[in-house]
């Protein structure tokens, strides 16, 4: 066995460790109304787990652009010493759902080797997903959403009114739920998360068959790193929405603005993804409080392996 193997293989522990850390400071604010400081809490605390870590790390999807965050901003260098990595993150993806006590807010993590993760601006991402074990190909950005919809249905031999597509629950979706709703298809909305929305379609028990719809481009490749570890397809698209998104994607090195990503494009080569839930959902269990101190659920996955392991542990007191 190789020494990089044995590397990548301790850092899916690491990774679980570095996603418990941010849960938790989030939890501590779960229901509080304050999202501003329930993301600051789940920063520091991933902020200073990564920075123990073994590692030459570079945040190419973070909390935004240095000027605009103190911390894990695009470009910050984390860790140790050791193997150059791509790093994308989501300290709380889901903020205003963790202040509401909502369901699927997660602490997220992806890694890969250096070059590994698009380096996507903070834009919006037209976005397209279903769970593995379906054929290559089965949707896609340019078709419609009946042709979408029908071809899935068929590859899974349900009608179309069997179906269940989850969408974000967003102004913008209007036309896209009118027409889900015409196929006479069931619809899932959610009011944030749309990581754990892609992720969804993987899992049988959520009944979810498609993610479709716009959000956060950054979301998208960490959606499209998961997937990559559990199965699954995804396409993403950039949306922009003024010149100055334009000139921002061009700043990171992105010139064809109409392209369509495909997921290996997302997120290629060796990737880990570990998620901590940080309030219930369909996905994990949250963090929860008890005499012995914390209960957490992280998922953690190697696309190199396509292991995926669900770790529950228990930390005390803080």
């Amino acid at each position: 066995m190789s020494s990089q193997k044995d590397l990548t293989r301790l850092l899916v522990l690491e990774m679980v460790r570095v996603t418990e850390a941010a849960a938790i400071a989030a939890s501590t604010l779960t229901g509080r109304g304050d999202e501003k400081a329930a993301d600051a809490a789940a920063v520091e605390a991933m902020r200073a787990a990564l920075n123990e870590l073994p590692i030459d790390g570079t945040i190419v999807i973070g909390e935004g652009e240095r000027d605009e965050a103190p911390m894990l901003y695009i470009g910050e260098k984390v860790g140790t010493g050791g193997p150059k990595l791509d790093i994308a993150l989501d300290p709380l993806e889901g903020t205003t759902i963790c202040a509401k006590a909502m369901p699927n807010s997660l602490a997220v993590l992806a890694i890969s080797e250096a070059g590994g993760l698009l380096n996507a601006p903070d834009v919006y991402m037209d976005k397209i997903a279903v769970g593995g074990g379906l054929p290559d190909g089965i949707v896609d950005l340019d078709n419609t959403v009946a042709e979408n919809v029908q071809a899935v249905a068929d590859a899974k031999g349900k009608a179309v009114g069997d179906m269940m597509v989850c969408v974000l629950d967003r102004p913008r979706h209007a036309q896209l739920i009118k027409e889900l709703r015409e196929l006479g298809c069931g619809i899932k909305l959610i009011g944030d998360g749309d990581v754990a929305g892609v992720i969804a379609t993987t899992d049988p028990a959520t009944c979810i068959d498609i993610y479709m719809g716009s959000g956060g481009a950054p979301e998208g490749v960490l959606a499209a790193a998961a997937l990559r570890c559990i199965g699954g397809q995804m396409q993403g698209r950039l949306l922009f929405r003024n010149d100055d998104e334009r000139a921002r994607a061009r700043k990171w090195g992105i010139e064809d603005l109409g392209r369509k990503y495909s997921m290996t494009e997302l997120a290629s080569g060796n990737v880990i993804f570990s998620a901590t839930g940080v309030t219930d959902g369909d996905l994990l269990e949250g963090v929860h409080k008890t005499a012995a101190g914390y209960t957490t659920e992280t998922l953690v996955m190697r696309s190199e392996s396509k292991t995926v392991r669900r770790v529950k542990a228990v930390h005390g007191p803080k």
